[in-house]
């Protein structure tokens, strides 16, 4: 089974939470992240000034923040496909992170 490789190739920051992609395939979508941006690695990205910090590595050609933060290319070329999965994500970490802090 063959799988398409894609790279981002031009990332334009939307604030708060946005990101105006272009991918080498010529396909542009602008992705709102502020629904998925909870948990240990993401939640740090809902300070907007830490946000804009994202940039383009130039080896992966995905979009990266300096905590390590990422998304793999193919799940953004594909995101409606792939949000409501992060979204519920999103969610369970949330919870988890309330309870933990209810517990201490």
């Amino acid at each position: 089974m063959q799988h398409q490789i894609h790279r981002i190739i031009d990332c334009l920051l939307l604030p708060p939470y946005s990101l105006k992609l272009k991918f080498s395939d010529g396909l542009t979508r602008v992705i709102d992240l502020e629904r998925v941006l909870e948990g240990e690695i993401y939640g740090s990205l809902r300070d907007p000034n830490f946000f804009s910090k994202v940039t383009i590595d130039p080896e992966v050609q995905t979009v990266i923040w300096p905590n390590g933060a990422d998304f793999d290319p193919a799940v953004l070329h594909d995101w409606p496909l792939h949000s409501e999965a992060f979204e519920q994500a999103a969610k369970l970490w949330k919870q988890r992170a309330s309870a933990a802090a209810y517990t201490q």
